[in-house]
C-alpha cells in the first residue's frame, strides 16, 4: 500500500522562495509507485495543501491532516523541505514529534541548536572543532566598532546569527562599514554573529544518513565570483561549485572527518551540509545546515549525484530513514 508523503515547503523566512522550489523538486522525483506525494505550504497567515490546479484547501492543525472530497487525509511521514524558520529552528520537529509523525530532518533540539550559529559552533569547540574568531551582538547593545575590530579584525563577516541562503551577510572591509553592516543583519535577525575572515579554499560537506550509515558526500569547492559566497553567488550562477573539491588526499581526509565528527557529535539525521573554509591546512567550521537546499541547482543533489546517488533514491532513504 502506497505511503501518503506531505512535502512541507515555504515558511516564515527570507528563503521561503528556495524552499519553494526545492519542495517542487521533491514532489517531482518522489516514486509514484510508492509514495503519494502532497504539497503543503507552510505560511504564517496559512497551511495549506495544493493540488495539481494549484487549489488550495486548509490544513487541520490539531492533526496535520486535511480533507479532500470529504476524505481525510493523514500522512505517513513528513519531508521537511523548509529552509529557516520554522522547517530548521525545531519548530516543525517538535509540532510532529507531538502528533508522532515522523519526519525527515534532524531532531528538534539538533535543529534548534545548529540553527543558532552562535550555540552550535560554541557547542563543537569543547570537541576540536576549529572556527573563526567571532564577536557577539544583540538588538538593543551598545555598539563599539573598537572592540570588535581588536577581536576579528578586518576584513570581517556580520551575519544574522539565525539566517540562511546569506541572507543578512556583509563583508566589511573599514570600520566605520560596520554600524551599517549590522543594521542589515538586524533586518533578519535580533542577534548578530561577527567573525574573522578566513582567506582560504571553502567547501560545502554534505552528510547524510545513508541505509543506516553516516556518509559523507563527496565534497564541493567553492568560487565565488563576488566577494564571497553571498545570495547571488549560490542561487543567481555568480560562482563556480567544484565537486569533488580540487584538495589534497590530506585536506580531503581532515574536512571528510571533521563533518562526520561533528555530525555525530551533534546525534544528527537526516541530511546536513556543513560550510568550511582551510586555514593554515586545517578546516574551518562556519555553520551546519540541516535543510539544505534540494533545487537541481543545489549543493547536496551535485553531490549525491558524484556518488552515484540519484535524487529519487536520496529521497526515498530520507523517507524510508525516518520511518525505521
Amino acid at each position: 500500500m502506497k505511503k501518503n508523503i506531505a512535502i512541507i515547503m515555504g515558511g516564515y523566512s527570507s528563503e521561503y522562495q528556495i524552499s519553494l522550489k526545492s519542495g517542487q523538486v521533491v514532489y517531482e522525483t518522489l516514486d509514484a509507485s510508492k509514495y503519494n506525494a502532497y504539497r503543503i505550504h507552510i505560511f504564517k497567515e496559512k497551511w495549506v495543501y495544493v493540488d495539481s490546479d494549484n487549489n488550495e484547501l486548509t490544513i487541520d492543525k490539531n492533526d496535520f491532516s486535511v480533507t479532500i472530497n470529504n476524505s481525510k487525509i493523514t500522512f505517513d511521514c513528513v519531508f521537511n523541505a523548509i529552509h529557516g524558520s520554522p522547517g530548521e529552528d525545531g519548530f516543525m520537529q517538535a509540532y510532529f514529534k507531538l502528533l508522532n509523525i515522523p519526519q525527515t530532518s534532524c531532531d528538534m533540539y539538533q535543529a534548534a541548536l545548529t540553527y543558532n550559529k552562535r550555540d552550535c559552533l560554541s557547542t563543537l569547540k569543547p570537541y576540536g572543532i576549529k572556527t573563526a574568531e567571532s564577536f557577539y551582538i544583540n538588538l538593543g547593545d551598545v555598539i563599539d566598532e573598537e572592540s570588535i575590530v581588536n577581536k576579528v579584525g578586518l576584513p570581517c563577516f556580520v551575519k544574522a546569527n539565525k539566517a540562511g541562503s546569506s541572507f543578512g551577510i556583509t563583508k566589511v572591509h573599514k570600520k566605520e562599514d560596520i554600524k551599517s553592516a549590522i543594521e542589515v543583519a538586524f533586518k533578519e535577525d535580533d542577534e548578530i554573529i561577527i567573525e574573522s575572515f578566513l582567506d582560504g579554499k571553502e567547501v560545502s560537506v554534505g552528510v547524510i544518513n545513508f541505509k543506516g550509515e553516516t556518509k559523507v558526500l563527496p565534497i564541493t569547492e567553492i568560487v565565488s565570483e563576488n566577494d564571497f559566497f553571498d545570495y547571488e553567488a549560490k542561487y543567481l550562477g555568480k560562482s563556480q561549485e567544484i565537486t569533488p573539491a580540487r584538495l589534497s588526499k590530506d585536506e580531503e581526509d581532515k574536512v571528510t572527518a571533521v563533518a562526520k565528527r561533528v555530525y555525530e557529535v551533534l546525534k544528527m539525521k537526516g541530511f546536513s551540509r556543513s560550510e568550511y573554509i582551510f586555514k593554515n591546512g586545517e578546516p574551518h567550521l562556519l555553520e551546519v545546515n540541516t535543510v539544505p537546499g534540494l533545487t537541481l541547482a543545489s549543493i547536496l543533489p551535485q553531490q549525491a549525484a558524484a556518488a552515484g546517488i540519484t535524487l529519487s533514491e536520496l529521497f526515498d532513504n530520507a523517507i524510508e530513514s525516518s520511518l525505521l
